[in-house]
């Protein structure tokens, strides 16, 4: 399950993981926090339209919204309970959240947020229900971070290069936001033809160190065992 502040960070950080993985035969879900209506270009109503196109193509299971405020939404007990009921309804083995630091300060805010729902999920005694039906505790098995706008070094490194063409075409879906000659909002960060460069330009970075034509790194929060040291290869 990824979990991200705003449509079209899923696509951004983790598109290429997200297919890669469902081409093994993996079930891969979004639960966005916001609508993105905060941002420069674009309404909430064209966002959604836009992670609907971007969710055939990345070919998830599920996309939801969960509507917090775009740029307020706090890491409190309100917000905690609505993921941890996500967290319980799909039961995922693997939580991806948001980078732990960013440029945008709902990146990080989202990390810590669904990185403290992620532990409360397990807890018998905190209680939640989705429509009255009361939900059983689960935890995931682990919690990674994507990296986003800002570098961070990353703990592991998931081969995309198979897959980057598809990744740029699910971000392309969400084509109020990013660079369209034709378009006369206002710029954005993201908005300009250098960011799609960047967006490439860090790919290859993150895969370069490993031997990946392209690659998408995370951070871990704790420390990763295995049972065979040939996984790590």
């Amino acid at each position: 399950m990824v979990f991200a502040a705003h449509p079209d960070d899923a696509e951004l950080a983790c598109g290429g993981t997200i297919l890669a993985q469902i081409a093994k035969g993996y079930k891969v879900g979004i639960i966005d926090l916001t609508r993105g209506e905060l941002g420069t270009r674009g309404t909430a109503e064209i966002r959604s339209s836009e992670a609907v196109t971007a969710a055939k193509i990345l070919k998830v299971s599920v996309r939801e919204n969960l509507e917090f405020a775009d740029g307020f939404f706090v890491d409190d007990k309100e917000h905690q309970l609505e993921v941890v009921k996500k967290i319980r309804q799909y039961q995922p083995e693997i939580v991806f959240a948001n980078a732990i630091y960013d440029r945008h300060p709902d990146h990080g805010r989202a990390s810590k947020l669904v990185s403290n729902a992620t532990f409360l999920a397990g807890l018998a005694k905190v209680p939640t229900a989705i429509k009255g039906e009361v939900q059983l505790p689960w935890r995931p098995k682990n919690i990674y971070h994507y990296i986003q706008s800002n570098h961070i070094k990353p703990d592991f490194v998931v081969d995309i290069s198979e897959f980057i063409d598809q990744k740029m075409q699910a971000i392309a879906a969400f084509a109020s936001q990013f660079y369209d000659p034709n378009n006369s909002a206002p710029d954005t960060f993201i908005s300009s033809p250098e960011f799609m460069k960047f967006l490439t330009a860090r790919s290859s970075e993150m895969g370069q160190p490993v031997g990946f034509k392209h690659g998408e790194g995370f951070t871990v929060e704790k420390i990763m065992g295995i049972n065979d040291v040939f996984d790590l290869m």
